[in-house]
């Protein structure tokens, strides 16, 4: 079994459906709103569990009825809350979801996850040092990511940075990360100054740009290579890239090779998005394995 710890955020998305968004200063009429557990960090965490990892989750939630919601989730899905904390006087982070014309526009309001800081990661070192590999994302402080980039490094777990949303990175960060999946919009903040094609030759192996129904793009070393998606019909696609990347994370640390775990990935990614919520749809492992 897989032993992964994700380090990032837990929220509660909170989401609206439409048959279109909005135009600036007009108000509609929506079709349905809801609350569901989300986050990246607490997607990954649950997707990743459900596909059969020991998982672990370092992250921090409000004293407020979310926060207990969110801890009470992570119990049902049998990920280990022993290094979550509660933050007093502070509101657990919200998503703000509209889905509208096939796709999702989101606002992310941190709340605790400001408080996602190096402190709270080193007093999870140990199960840190133990696992086959930690997922982080951007979500949280831009100083955790690039502490938890060094502490990797120096333990020698590797680490899959998912850096969503999209902000600059500093180098070292990324030359110390072992994976790394940007969609399209954040390979081209991450690589500026650079053609994608030139990033990822000079990334083998490393940088994996999602390209949605398009499938997963990266440079084997010798060719870039492109292993296409599954063509499903889309329920709500929220949470597609935190199952994409929980997915690639336990194939990986199965010892899948990487063009497997690709393909492992995005079959979990296109379950996920068959049903309501970034969760709702996050496949258990036999379904993954029987519709492939």
């Amino acid at each position: 079994m897989a032993k992964i710890t994700v380090i990032g955020s837990a929220s509660m998305d909170l989401v609206v459906t439409a048959v279109k968004r909005p135009e600036k200063g007009e108000t509609i009429l929506g079709e349905s709103f809801k609350t569901v557990p989300g986050g990246k960090g607490a997607n990954q965490a649950v997707a990743a569990a459900r596909l059969g990892a020991e998982m672990y989750m370092v992250g921090c939630v409000g004293d407020d009825a979310f926060g207990k919601d969110i801890l009470d989730n992570f119990k049902k899905n049998h990920v280990s809350t022993i290094y979550m904390e509660k933050v007093s006087d502070t509101e657990s982070g919200t998503a703000h979801i509209t889905l509208a014309d096939g796709d999702n526009s989101i606002i992310v309001v941190k709340g605790a996850n400001n408080f996602v800081t190096p402190d709270l990661v080193e007093k999870a070192m140990d199960v840190i040092r133990e696992s086959d590999i930690v997922l982080i994302q951007q979500e949280i402080p831009e100083e955790t990511v690039e502490f938890v980039s060094d502490s990797c490094h120096q333990c020698g777990v590797p680490l899959l940075l998912n850096p969503a949303p999209a902000r600059q990175i500093n180098k070292e960060v990324i030359e110390k990360a072992a994976y790394m999946t940007p969609n399209e919009l954040e390979a081209s903040v991450l690589f500026e100054n650079k053609d994608l094609h030139s990033a990822l030759a000079q990334y083998p192996n490393k940088v994996f740009i999602t390209e949605g129904k398009n499938g997963v793009r990266f440079h084997d070393g010798e060719k870039e290579v492109v292993v296409p998606s599954y063509t499903v019909e889309a329920v709500d696609t929220t949470g597609a890239g935190d199952t994409f990347n929980a997915a690639f994370a336990v194939a990986l640390a199965e010892g899948k090779n990487f063009e497997e775990s690709v393909r492992f990935a995005n079959r979990a990614a296109s379950l996920s998005v068959t049903k309501f919520g970034a969760q709702g749809g996050m496949p258990a492992r036999t379904e993954v394995e029987e519709s492939m």
